[in-house]
């Protein structure tokens, strides 16, 4: 299976709700194969974004939920 990483944004004036998926270097939607790297990768994008998009991994076209292990 194919992971990608989807950006959500929301225009804080509009409201609007915009999705993206990344790309790689090569304008191509960048693709993991290994479903714990997506996921940390979504993690690390999550944890730098100051203007509070959030980053999710989809597979097969749905969203797969991050577990949260913080205590």
């Amino acid at each position: 299976m194919v992971y990608n990483i989807l950006k959500t944004m929301v225009d804080p004036k509009t409201g609007k709700t915009t999705h993206v998926l990344l790309n790689d270097g090569l304008s191509q939607v960048l693709e993991y194969k290994n479903i714990k790297k997506a996921m940390k990768m979504a993690q690390v994008l999550n944890e730098n974004s100051d203007s509070g998009w959030i980053y999710e991994v989809r597979g097969e076209g749905k969203i797969i939920k991050q577990k949260n292990n913080k205590k």
